[in-house]
């Protein structure tokens, strides 16, 4: 696949946008709101109704108060409240000068998503969508303007990740590439800059350990526990393969291997312990249950770092036996 050339030249000024939007209020959008918030945006964040708009917003406040009692910012909860807009209708985006998206990982959802927002934007605003996985050139041949589309793909949970994933389309501007790379600096993150590819960079590689890791405890290797101690203890990752897929989601990392598998071949094919748990609606933390148990999963502030999270009790009972 071609991809854009990128060039050394003059990059945006510093600092991130004024007007920032974001789309989809879940755990990954709230995040990306907080952080743009944090770094002295003016941020409106659209739902898909107002009940959703309604929890969106609870969620970014909770995240903003968790970083005021953490010292991360000198703002007051009032100061960073006054520059936060939730809605449900399209057209609050119609000024901003940036909207990231982070809807579901859905090709058809994420491609009605993006059109109805760049149908409000002005045709200078950049478009970029926070997807883990799907090809920046296949949502991209919708759009009208695909010169200002990239991806941002940010990590989960965003407050506590240094990293950013930028993802280059074949039409992608040179201009905006160098702006989204001063952007994820001023949020105090580290931009990687990847050409487009099925998975990317990240995706690709985090997915192939973790699924590996499930055919390790599916066939009875060893433990949850033991398993992720390797990566941790061995290899220095901060979290290992299987907590961090149920930190992530279950059902998200399902969606992305079966995404890598229709792309990339059998090497990514999910394994039948991953779709077990996801049909009996083991998600992980946000359902209490998945690799591992996580009790107190209402506790909105453990959200905001991994550091934060509750600790899982004891890994789920997957014998030999149970997992054939």
């Amino acid at each position: 696949m071609t991809t854009v050339g990128l060039e050394i030249g003059d990059r945006g000024e510093d600092g991130v946008p004024d007007r920032v939007g974001v789309l989809g209020g879940g755990r990954m959008g709230a995040g990306i709101a907080h952080a743009f918030l944090l770094a002295g945006a003016h941020l409106t964040l659209v739902e898909r109704n107002a009940s959703e708009a309604d929890a969106a917003r609870e969620r970014v406040l909770r995240a903003v108060t968790a970083s005021i009692t953490r010292g991360a910012t000198g703002e007051t909860l009032q100061e960073l409240s006054d520059r936060l807009v939730v809605g449900h209708d399209f057209a609050l985006f119609a000024d901003r000068d940036l909207v990231v998206e982070a809807v579901p990982e859905v090709l058809e959802l994420k491609v009605d998503a993006l059109r109805r927002v760049e149908a409000v934007l002005s045709a200078s605003a950049a478009l970029a969508s926070n997807t883990s996985s799907i090809a920046i050139n296949d949502l991209a041949a919708e759009l009208t303007r695909p010169a200002r589309f990239l991806g941002m793909h940010f990590f989960n949970p965003v407050p506590a990740s240094a990293l950013v994933e930028i993802v280059v389309g074949t039409f992608t501007s040179h201009e905006l590439v160098a702006d989204a790379q001063d952007w994820v600096a001023a949020l105090g993150k580290t931009p990687i800059t990847v050409s487009d590819a099925p998975g990317f960079a990240s995706s690709r590689l985090g997915v192939a350990l973790g699924l590996e890791a499930m055919r390790m405890l599916e066939d009875g290797v060893a433990s949850a526990e033991d398993i992720d101690a390797a990566m941790v203890l061995g290899y220095k990752h901060p979290v290992g393969p299987l907590k961090l897929t149920d930190l992530v989601g279950l059902d998200v990392r399902l969606g992305i291997a079966e995404y890598l598998h229709a792309q990339l071949g059998a090497r990514f094919e999910p394994p039948a312990l991953l779709r077990r748990l996801v049909a009996e609606g083991k998600l992980g933390r946000k359902s209490g249950q998945g690799f591992y148990a996580w009790p107190g999963i209402e506790n909105a502030v453990a959200e905001n770092a991994v550091a934060e999270a509750p600790a899982p009790t004891h890994r789920t009972a997957l014998t030999t036996q149970e997992t054939r």
